[in-house]
């Protein structure tokens, strides 16, 4: 089966996340959809309709269209392979999935689907999706063994670890969601990690950390320090202490030791943010929201980021002071001045950061560069 995952239009409005990548690679939960849908239906073979820069990286097909809003589980996957040709499925005027030049319209019922509206929908769905993809990846396996030197609170059976995975000295609480422990993931000694988590492969979590949930850790990962309700896409450090909240993190990022977001305003009045469909700051009904960074973006020390902050892709941010609520992509922030981040020397940085990881800088990958930093 031909699956084609789109960003039904709204590529600009997950964004700076989704500059780098199509809606169905953004990870929530455990996973991202793409990932989802692989699990759900074993073989399928996954497409993207997103913006004509990204797709050397993410190939188009000719697969039934599936809206990458949704978060996917059994029963949509179910409803999704038994489309007959020319039928659509539609939940509250809201398209779902397509097969070919549609005209018979099936209306979807199920009051436990989730659709993200908005990039902190991320965040705020994170504990329901985090629970859905906890029971898909779980069911019918056995978790390694919890070492003696941890401490569980709460359900034994909401503690999920994959083999390799390395935890010592920690204390873990599932009572308000489950915890998910990655392959060849660490926790090291003192850590203190409350559910919903989902903690992916190869992540680690550094000495004396504090996470509450619901909070992703993606692939590769370094994290310290204080986190609540953060989403890492993956292959990102924040490695020491500072505060972050409420907060989507890309890839390749890396914040400085004492690099802290503010979530919350002192009026207790909702915020404001950066939104690049409309190009300009919006009003929001949310109290909480913290940092949002695009892939390749960096802090130094002590930056103090104010809440709702959004910075690009591949922007470096080392002021004093605090920042402005927006920085652009390809920017390099400091107290004297903010000035274009050039090219060749964001590239340099790319390619030395992920060899790192023994993961290469690609010619598709170089071209989303290029584009992003000449428009």
């Amino acid at each position: 089966m031909k699956l084609l995952l789109s960003d039904n239009q709204l590529h600009l409005r997950f964004a700076p996340l989704t500059l780098t990548r199509p809606l169905a690679e953004l990870r929530c939960g455990l996973f991202t959809n793409t990932e989802r849908w692989m699990h759900l239906l074993p073989g399928a073979q996954i497409g993207y309709q997103t913006e004509s820069y990204l797709q050397a990286k993410y190939p188009s097909n000719t697969g039934i269209w599936v809206n990458a809003q949704v978060i996917p589980d059994r029963q949509f996957a179910l409803a999704v392979s038994q489309l007959k040709a020319g039928e659509q499925l539609y939940m509250n005027s809201v398209l779902l999935a397509q097969n070919g030049a549609s005209h018979d319209k099936i209306e979807y019922s199920d009051s436990n689907l989730i659709i993200l509206e908005n990039r902190w929908d991320l965040y705020l769905q994170n504990t329901s999706i985090l629970k859905q993809d906890f029971a898909l990846v779980t069911q019918g396996r056995t978790s390694a063994e919890l070492s003696t030197t941890n401490r569980l609170i709460g359900p034994e059976d909401q503690l999920f670890i994959e083999k390799g995975a390395c935890i010592e000295g920690a204390i873990l609480n599932t009572n308000e969601g489950p915890i998910y422990i990655g392959k060849n993931a660490e926790v090291m000694e003192g850590s203190l990690l409350r559910g919903p988590l989902a903690l992916c492969d190869g992540a680690v979590v550094k000495m004396g950390a504090k996470i509450y949930g619901a909070t992703t850790i993606g692939p590769e990962c370094r994290v310290g320090g204080e986190l609540s309700n953060c989403l890492f896409q993956g292959y990102s450090n924040k490695g020491h202490d500072g505060f972050l909240g409420n907060a989507l993190i890309g890839e390749w990022c890396n914040l400085g030791a004492d690099t802290n977001c503010s979530n919350l305003k002192n009026n207790y009045g909702t915020v404001s943010t950066y939104s690049y469909e409309a190009q300009d700051q919006v009003k929001t009904d949310q109290l909480f929201m913290g940092l949002t960074m695009g892939d390749h973006s960096k802090s130094a020390i002590n930056v103090q980021f104010n809440t709702a902050s959004v910075v690009g892709v591949c922007s470096n941010v080392f002021c004093s002071h605090f920042p402005e609520k927006h920085i652009a992509s390809f920017e390099w922030v400091s107290d004297a001045a903010t000035e274009k981040y050039r090219l060749d020397k964001a590239i340099d940085a790319a390619t030395a950061m992920m060899a790192r990881r023994k993961v290469a800088f690609s010619p598709e990958e170089r071209q989303i560069f290029e584009f992003l930093a000449n428009n």
